[in-house]
């Protein structure tokens, strides 16, 4: 396949390095679970499982605005985990509910996850020491760009100028 094709914008991706770098990242973590013989687990579960055991049982509502994710996304997530055998649900308070817990598979780890978010986390300290404009900067720079004016907006104006947009 030829390097760039004029019918191709998908060769153009300012933020794919940063994907790829973040992958590259988890992929890590990754590693670090299976040399610690934790198999089956995402680094994207941790948080939620981490959240759990710090808070105890909660609704797919509630954890999911704990982490900041909507409950769809976090619905699809909670699947997953318990799937893999990290989390169940049980009986909400009234009965009707449902709320999301950690098996005896997760508690058994959790000691360990936090290590690891707390080393991983140390790891970016260091990075960021090493480099002359933290990500972490960049991302609060980003976000005051985006409250003068939306990202939605943005694109909206760049397609009002591109003729193929309908």
């Amino acid at each position: 396949m030829p390097e760039d094709h004029p019918l191709d914008p998908t060769r153009q991706g300012l933020w794919r390095p940063l994907r790829l770098l973040q992958a590259s990242m988890d992929a890590d973590i990754a590693r670090i679970y299976a040399e610690a013989r934790i198999d089956g687990l995402k680094p994207s579960f941790v948080m939620e499982l981490l959240r759990l055991h710090a808070y105890g049982p909660m609704t797919i509502t509630e954890l999911a605005e704990s982490v900041g994710r909507t409950h769809s996304a976090l619905s699809q997530k909670v699947a997953a985990m318990r799937s893999a055998g990290w989390v169940k649900t049980i009986a909400g308070d009234d009965g009707r509910s449902k709320k999301v817990t950690l098996t005896d598979k997760a508690r058994g780890v959790v000691g360990a996850l936090a290590a690891e978010w707390r080393a991983t986390e140390a790891a970016l300290a260091d990075i960021e020491a090493e480099i002359p404009y933290p990500l972490s900067r960049a991302v609060a720079d980003i976000e005051r760009a985006l409250e003068r004016r939306s990202f939605r907006d943005r694109i909206a104006e760049k397609l009002a100028e591109d003729p193929a947009w309908v």
